[in-house]
């Protein structure tokens, strides 16, 4: 369609840093302090402030528009990631490895919401927009393949910083090139985006709390296969490990796209889930890096229907004047999901190891599992449910 590659790249390379980040201070604090516990906490706080000013910063651009919010964003994130760099490579207090990482996360903006808000602005109510949602999908699960890998080579191989400052400059030159697009970008709402928030509705709030379950598992399988890595020899081996994980849903979510599903998006959502509890379990008892490769591949093959599916349904729950901050839900819960992994993933590796830590991500699936079953009826929309809706819709 007019206008969309422009944004589709500019997009693209502008969330590559949202696989590298995580995994780069990781790296970058591990290697400093030797504490697992360390890195994990500071990661778990950039990804704590992101989760909080992700929804405030997308009502801010449901009032404001997008290029007049995300160009002082992005430039403030990016100067707090180069003096969180600076306190590292000087020895500065810990506490100020804390404090820049609260303006890193709270900085970080939601472009991948950013994204699916255009599509859902020029794509709203045609079953097009399933395609559309579901090249988002695999767009990111091809970063989620690249990123690890690329910023754990970059770390190990060339320089402690070298993955951070690629990340840096993807985000910067990225989010501007997206904001510069104007053609494309949905139109600021100032009076209505006022009113009300989409936490408020039941299936919104239900979905963010399954994806904070989702979260705590990508935040803890994250930083465990790390140490599972290196407790096998193969520190640098992490970020393929991880790209693994990544590719099972890179491939899942191109066979998912390419679908006309005829069962309602409230029941591909859970199937979705109890399929993700059920292809994590086999982790907890793999020890050699090459098997855990492969079984962090099947394990990743429900992550993007998931994902794609909740996208789909927050389209249909909230009203289009909020939809920015609707879908900053969903990387609000996400974000707070692998803070909470981050944390305890570094914690139960220090003190039980890297393969016993991954019953934490398997205990956090069930836990989604647990709710989407639980509440599934506050998923249920007229477009999705109903006998020929959506055709009417169309």
């Amino acid at each position: 369609m007019p206008g969309t590659k422009g944004f589709v790249i500019a997009g693209f390379v502008g969330r590559m840093p949202m696989s590298m980040l995580g995994i780069g201070i990781v790296l970058l604090i591990s290697t400093l302090t030797g504490s697992y516990a360390t890195a994990g906490a500071i990661s778990a706080t950039v990804a704590i402030a992101f989760a909080v000013a992700a929804p405030l910063s997308g009502r801010l651009v449901d009032r404001f528009g997008q290029a007049r919010v995300l160009v002082p964003l992005v430039f403030l994130h990016g100067a707090a990631l180069i003096a969180m760099m600076l306190f590292a490579e000087y020895e500065a207090p810990i506490w100020t490895l804390f404090a820049s990482g609260v303006v890193v996360g709270g900085a970080a903006t939601s472009l991948g919401s950013m994204v699916r808000a255009r599509w859902s602005h020029l794509l709203g109510g045609s079953a097009q927009l399933h395609t559309a949602f579901s090249f988002e999908s695999v767009a990111d699960e091809v970063i989620f393949v690249a990123g690890p890998a690329l910023v754990t080579g970059l770390t190990t191989m060339v320089n402690l910083y070298a993955g951070l400052i690629v990340a840096l400059v993807c985000t910067v030159i990225g989010t501007v090139a997206f904001a510069l697009q104007r053609r494309t970008e949905p139109p600021a709402r100032p009076a209505m985006a006022e009113a009300g928030s989409p936490i408020m509705i039941p299936g919104v709030a239900l979905l963010s709390c399954v994806f904070l379950a989702m979260g705590a598992v990508f935040g803890s399988v994250d930083l465990i296969t790390v140490a599972f890595a290196e407790d096998n020899g193969a520190k640098a081996a992490s970020g393929l490990l991880l790209g693994a994980f990544a590719g099972g849903s890179m491939v899942s979510g191109l066979w998912y796209g390419l679908r006309q599903w005829r069962i309602s998006l409230r029941h591909r959502f859970v199937r979705g889930l109890g399929v993700f509890a059920i292809g994590l379990t086999p982790i907890l008892v793999i020890a050699d890096t090459k098997v855990m490769a492969v079984g962090l591949f099947f394990a990743g093959l429900a992550i993007s229907p998931t994902i794609i599916t909740g996208y789909a349904l927050i389209e249909r729950l909230v009203p289009a004047h909020l939809m920015t901050e609707g879908m900053s839900w969903i990387s609000t819960a996400v974000g707070f999901g692998v803070a909470l992994g981050a944390w305890a993933g570094g914690r139960l590796t220090d003190s039980f190891g890297a393969s016993n830590a991954y019953a934490f991500s398997i205990v956090s699936a069930l836990l989604a599992v647990a709710i989407g079953v639980g509440g599934s009826t506050w998923l249920r929309t007229p477009e999705t449910d109903a006998p020929g809706a959506h055709s009417a819709a169309t």
